[in-house]
């Protein structure tokens, strides 16, 4: 048989389905995508509301990450730079600090700045060439304990760590506790010094697109919802069975697999969206509220980078990761009041609210990569996506390289390939 004639099925058009299709057409296979909403992405999403770019949830790329160097093109992206540093909100003040290393603008308000010590900005830049220094794999082999134990053991005072850290990776990790692990706050931390975070010009979603635009031989099928992955076929919300030779499920794969343990805990947040007249932080940086009971962790200017959208009044996205029992309304005044109240942002026209219940993974033991093999639930059935190895658009990527890989090395072992082609023939 043909390697364009096997059925081979992804389940899920977000970013690790898009890479396992990329893989598979690079080794002459042309695989077919099964996704149950109308657009790829999954979780990396953009809507434009009223001429507003809305990202589902506040998301940056990291452009130093191996995967996104390897599979995207910066320029067709046409990404915007934040500023490396962050303006923290403290009982009415503010404060910026950031890595003057890599943007001199910085230093002044950074050694200025009452956050920590002057031992903690020591300790800062001494921690940025440690990680630096270590390799990725050395990283996820190293001892595993929460990202609070972590800051702790290196000697940070409690002052920036409740003050800086904990706004700042709670807004990564979507949990205000720092419990995370510190595998993974070493690798973001590490990328984010090696190079910057930034936001393609047309959004988030711009990724997966950029991706599918790689794809030339690959199908799609939108709106198609698949409750069941069998060795065989696949079975589609209305029951119709589609035949299938392989399948990669590069979604959650609790619900579509028959006594399958592997379940998956989810991190979740609020990401609210309002418009004004005039922003509080002109540079394209990230503000974090610091004081301990408040809603918001952090917010962002959107309109402080270039965006494909023009609109006339500034827009701010605000997220939220405590838990709470507020309605949207009164969620909306409190959030409205702490702005006001904190960051001396008034005015403010609510626009849009995004509560997304499946954010991230919440994972332990986390690796970097596995092996092609490791990803084979079944002889005919693998698994992608971010939660296989860690939370990030990497991981994504790198799973999703994995799974196509896995599946390729399936089909050139000989004797399967031959029960493959004489049952479907």
């Amino acid at each position: 048989m043909e390697k364009k004639s096997y059925k081979i099925h992804i389940i899920g058009a977000g970013v690790s389905g898009l890479i396992a299709a990329k893989v598979l057409e690079d080794n002459g296979y042309h695989p077919i995508i099964i996704e149950a909403s109308n657009r790829v992405g999954g979780r990396v999403k953009t809507d434009v509301i009223d001429g507003y770019q809305l990202d589902h949830g506040f998301q940056v790329l990291l452009d130093a990450y191996p995967q996104a160097q390897k599979y995207l093109d910066f320029n067709a992206l046409e990404l915007q730079k934040f500023v490396p540093g962050a303006t923290i909100f403290t009982d009415g003040k503010r404060s910026t600090i950031g890595d003057p290393l890599r943007d001199w603008s910085l230093l002044f308000s950074t050694l200025s700045s009452s956050i920590g010590t002057i031992g903690d900005k020591l300790k800062i830049l001494k921690l940025n060439s440690t990680l630096k220094k270590t390799s990725i794999e050395t990283i996820f082999s190293s001892p595993e304990t929460t990202t609070l134990s972590y800051l702790e053991s290196k000697g940070f005072s409690k002052d920036i760590i409740n003050k800086f850290y904990k706004p700042f990776f709670a807004g990564i990790f979507l949990e205000p506790q720092l419990n995370t692990s510190s595998r993974m706050f070493k690798f973001v931390y590490k990328m984010f010094g090696e190079g910057h975070a930034v936001l393609p010009k047309a959004g988030i979603e711009a990724i997966p697109r950029y991706l599918q635009k790689q794809l030339k031989h690959t199908s799609f099928r939108f709106n198609t919802k698949v409750t069941a992955v069998n060795d065989d076929h696949l079975v589609l919300e209305n029951g119709d069975k589609i035949r299938t030779h392989f399948s990669i499920i590069a979604t959650e794969a609790s619900h579509l697999i028959p006594n399958l343990k592997q379940t998956t805990k989810w991190k979740s947040c609020d990401n609210l969206y309002f418009t004004m007249e005039t922003r509080a932080i002109d540079k394209p940086i990230i503000g974090l509220i610091s004081n301990r009971n408040t809603l918001i962790n952090n917010l962002f200017f959107h309109s402080s980078l270039n965006t494909a959208s023009e609109t006339k009044r500034e827009l701010l996205s605000v997220t939220i990761v405590k838990n709470h029992n507020l309605d949207e309304k009164r969620l909306i005044e409190n959030v409205q009041i702490e702005l006001e109240k904190l960051c001396g942002i008034s005015n403010t026209h609510f626009l849009k609210r995004y509560q997304i219940t499946k954010a991230l993974p919440e994972l332990n033991n986390l690796q970097y990569d596995c092996s092609p093999t490791e990803t084979q639930l079944k002889p005919t059935i693998f698994l992608a996506g971010d939660q296989q190895l860690n939370g990030s658009l990497n991981a994504a990527m790198l799973s999703g390289q994995r799974a196509a890989e896995g599946l390729i090395l399936a089909l050139e072992d000989g004797l399967r390939v031959e029960e493959l082609t004489s049952e479907y023939l």
